[in-house]
């Protein structure tokens, strides 16, 4: 497994993937997934054979992203690396796909210093991500509900 950092022209692949993972990711639209690329201080993704497995795009404090959840952790948090969204294509799951890119968000944040925050959604119900995050060591900081979407915020402190 090669891992590559992303590009604005890696967009309609990002996308692809975005929208398998629904509603597990938030949608987004091609132009905006070109846009969070080029915001994201870590935009990478997982290779086999020149093939996309998945990606991870990690956003640092202040920037001009109009997510509500990020918006959450800028106003609490001075220090961290967002996870904005880790999508794993439907044929690479279970292959540790997410567990290897969150590897490197995780080298990332150590090498900055800086937690690593997310979020998780609660409606809908996400539990594989419940999971999958308790087993990467993050734990609940709050939640934050939007209309009909509610989500837990997690962070994973500098370990």
């Amino acid at each position: 497994m090669d891992i590559r950092i992303l590009t604005v022209a890696d967009a309609p692949a990002l996308w692809a993937i975005n929208e398998e993972c629904l509603p597990g990711v938030g949608q987004i639209t091609q132009p905006a997934m070109a846009d969070l690329v080029s915001l994201a201080s870590l935009p990478i993704g997982a290779y086999q054979d020149d093939i996309l497995m998945g990606f991870v795009l990690c956003l640092p404090p202040g920037t001009r992203y109009a997510s509500l959840n990020y918006a959450w952790f800028n106003e609490r948090y001075g220090n961290f690396v967002y996870v904005d969204r880790i999508a794993v294509g439907q044929s690479y799951r279970d292959k540790q796909v997410g567990s290897y890119l969150y590897q490197r968000v995780i080298e990332e944040s150590r090498k900055l210093q800086s937690p690593v925050a997310a979020e998780i959604n609660i409606e809908p119900p996400n539990p594989g991500s419940m999971r999958f995050h308790k087993r990467h060591g993050f734990s609940q900081v709050g939640t934050l509900s939007h209309g009909e979407k509610s989500v837990s915020m997690v962070m994973r402190p500098v370990k």
